[in-house]
């Protein structure tokens, strides 16, 4: 592999800084979950049932908005929301035939119980599965293609028809970027989001939706919000309440300010901007998230692997979430750079960033170029090697911590 070593003044990155969270019910939040846990579903139930991940990808999933309505003291869905399941999925194995119909469309219905706990899934969601079987380029009908399993990819007849088992090969030429450390205006923006989309917050406060937004920027060490607070209709009786509503999140996000030595004094919070009193317009929901009203939601445009959109540091378009979690470089090498951004960071506490570029086809665990910035004048290029080739072997742990639920990513 190629190890190339940058130095930049990270200094000269500081003075403006902006990010970006997409709540846990924002529409675009919601399909990456989505094709996530369809991702990481069908990834155990085949790991279990036939001895491996079998070939998949949802990461093209979408949701497109129902209809509501929506009044102080009720709410409710009067159009169901669509569910696109696109992609592509193993459907046999063997002799043996995979529900797949079945298994996908009882997924989703897991996955919004838990999600948008307040719409009914056997009423309120529409399925529209659009499935191929059909081999990425590769797959050819030359007398010599019998033997490739490319003819199988979403049919292997056995175990010997999954070549990552033997070895693990870059399934795209790709990059995944990643840094250390996280700023406080990402600490704070994640925990603004978290905190009141929390199970503690919201059972004290039952008015409050999960499509919460939250864009923040910082000049220099003054700190500006703008954050969108969905309420759920049935729980606010009148608009003094609504108002009263919005107080009290106010207060809680200055804690939260407080708590990271922010100076609320010095600092700017708007809540819901759109919001016109006088002609009642208000982020007033049935379910609490704006997919009930015509928004639509597409994996891909959400938050990146970092749970941010983090405007002013380095990221890719790449979209993660669906991507198979055992070779696909979308999601393998974009987790693995924060992971390598973070250990050289607890090592050396230099700031950083990562880049892992990847060559289809070739060896996973020997990426094609591997890029790191840091400092100007800082050298450890010796100690940077180390830590780089002791981390790459790790990379296969990656998997398997996605499969356990303990690795994120939207």
């Amino acid at each position: 592999m190629n190890i190339f070593f940058g130095s930049k003044d990270f200094a000269g990155n500081k003075e403006i800084e902006i990010i970006e969270r997409k709540g846990s019910g924002h529409p675009d939040t919601l399909a990456d979950g989505l094709a996530e846990y369809l991702s990481i579903s069908f990834s155990n139930y085949s790991l279990e049932k036939f001895g491996a991940v079998l070939h998949h990808n949802f990461d093209k999933v979408g949701l497109l908005g129902g209809a509501s309505y929506v009044a102080f003291g009720e709410g409710y869905l009067m159009d169901p929301i669509r569910v696109l399941i696109n992609g592509r999925m193993s459907t046999k194995f063997a002799n043996e035939r995979i529900p797949a119909k079945k298994l996908l469309i009882n997924w989703t219905k897991e996955f919004f119980k838990k999600h948008l706990p307040l719409i009914d899934p056997d009423e309120d969601l529409e399925f529209h599965l659009n499935l191929s079987l059909q081999s990425s380029p590769g797959k050819t009908y030359e007398k010599e293609a019998k033997k490739s399993a490319r003819q199988r990819w979403f049919e292997p007849e056995s175990l010997a028809d999954l070549p990552e088992l033997n070895k693990l090969r870059s399934n795209d030429t790709s990059v995944g970027v990643g840094y250390a450390p996280s700023s406080t205006l990402e600490i704070v923006g994640l925990e603004i989001e978290d905190s009141l989309n929390s199970d503690e917050y919201r059972k004290e406060n039952l008015w409050i939706g999960s499509d919460i937004k939250i864009m923040g920027v910082r000049n220099n060490n003054k700190y500006y919000f703008t954050i969108c607070i969905p309420q759920v209709a049935k729980h606010v009786v009148n608009l003094d309440n609504y108002i009263e509503n919005l107080s009290k999140a106010r207060k809680h996000i200055e804690n939260i300010l407080s708590n990271n030595k922010i100076n609320v004094e010095d600092s700017e919070i708007f809540i819901n901007t759109r919001d016109n009193y006088d002609l009642a317009e208000l982020y007033l929901t049935a379910i609490g998230s704006s997919i009930e009203s015509g928004d639509e939601g597409l994996a891909g445009r959400g938050n990146r692997v970092n749970k941010l959109i983090s405007l002013t540091k380095p990221m890719s378009m790449e979209g993660s979430c669906g991507k198979n979690p055992v070779y696909h470089i979308g999601k393998i090498y974009y987790v693995a750079a924060f992971k390598l951004a973070n250990k050289i960071y607890e090592k050396l506490g230099i700031e950083n960033e990562v880049y892992l570029i990847s060559q289809s086809g070739r060896d996973l665990l020997d990426p094609w170029i591997i890029a790191v910035y840091t400092q100007k004048g800082l050298g450890a290029e010796n100690e940077l090697h180390q830590i780089i080739k002791d981390e790459i072997i790790h990379f296969p742990e990656i998997t398997r911590s996605i499969l356990r639920g303990e690795i994120r990513i939207y």
